[in-house]
């Protein structure tokens, strides 16, 4: 697929991997749509790009229905959705009073896995009604794991299973919606410079590079865009989740 001239829905966009994201497709000549909770940062990225912004709370599928129908009458059915929308909370499974974190556990299965899969389908919904491209592809789409969907760390039960459960869609979700020349691909990124990672101290930053192979950094969000603008461009990649991680592998702590 070719990017220029494409409509692209972001979620997580007014921030981080989102946020590089729609600056990179925006930069190749896309129509961008921002999905955030954060209203104001979507709408103040929108109106640099160009683009479109809606708020939503991506774990509500009715309210992600609409945010998209409302982006879409703006810059018209999206070519690539890509969900960036998430949360890390971390939470152990006995807490200091014994009692269970089922409700933390709960919160983050919905936001990163219920999420993304209430956004996929809703893209889906729109790409479905778009003419084929050469080929026969109408659209891509690209979901968020986390390295961690392997190598989950202490107190990552429920990131780990919500980024576990993004990966294993990937092939049953390819398998269903190829019939309608979609291609579902997941990216699973390692250790980031986002926002969360600027507000640890630096001793606590360089632990966590010591685990990096190499590049011997964090990553760049640019790059994980970068990434996105590669599965759109290739029409071979399908049903898969890649890692993006400097050959990263996570401590138990």
């Amino acid at each position: 697929m070719q990017i220029s001239g494409q409509s692209a829905i972001i979620t997580g966009g007014a921030s981080g991997l989102g946020a590089a994201t729609a600056r990179h497709l925006a930069g190749l000549g896309a129509r961008v749509g921002l999905l955030d909770h954060d209203l104001a940062g979507a709408e103040a990225l929108a109106a640099e790009l160009g683009g479109a912004a809606a708020q939503v709370d991506v774990r509500d599928a009715d309210a992600v229905g609409a945010a998209m129908d409302a982006v879409v009458a703006e810059i018209g059915a999206p070519r690539l959705a890509v969900n960036c929308a998430g949360i890390a909370d971390a939470g152990r499974i006995l807490g200091r009073e014994g009692a269970l974190s089922t409700e933390l556990f709960a919160r983050v299965i919905g936001v990163n896995l219920i999420g993304t899969f209430n956004v996929m389908s809703h893209a889906a919904r729109h790409m479905a009604t778009l003419e084929p491209l050469e080929g026969g592809e109408r659209g891509v789409i690209v979901n968020t794991s986390s390295i961690a969907m392997e190598e989950g760390q202490f107190g990552q039960c429920g990131y780990a299973a919500s980024k576990g459960g993004v990966a294993s869609m990937s092939l049953p979700a390819a398998r269903e919606l190829t019939g309608l020349g979609i291609r579902v691909v997941a990216i699973a990124p390692g250790l980031f410079n986002t926002p969360m990672m600027e507000g640890l101290p630096e001793d606590v930053t360089a632990k966590i590079v010591s685990n990096i192979v190499g590049p011997k950094r964090l990553g760049n969000p640019s790059e994980f865009a970068l990434m996105v603008a590669q599965i759109a461009e290739n029409p071979y990649l399908n049903g898969t989740t890649i890692r993006l991680d400097g050959a990263t592998r996570l401590p138990p702590r």
